[in-house]
């Protein structure tokens, strides 16, 4: 079984305060469980939410500059 991650919990991985993962679960941004009274994050839940959101660098283009500086 999946290790499952409270609030908090989530907040401290991720680096933010536990407002962040509240507002993910509200927006359902996030996959959740509510156990009873009680909201638990999956742990894959958090490494999927952290894989969409990266951006892979890209190599900018070389600029030429044509003419004289002012």
């Amino acid at each position: 079984m999946e290790k499952l991650l409270t609030v908090d919990e989530a907040a401290v991985l991720l680096g933010t305060t536990s407002r962040f993962p509240r507002r993910l679960i509200a927006e359902r941004r996030i996959r959740f469980l509510h156990l009873g009274r009680h909201v638990r994050i999956p742990e894959s839940a958090l490494a999927e939410y952290v894989q969409a959101g990266m951006v892979q660098p890209c190599q900018a283009p070389v600029r030429q500059y044509l003419g004289q500086a002012s």
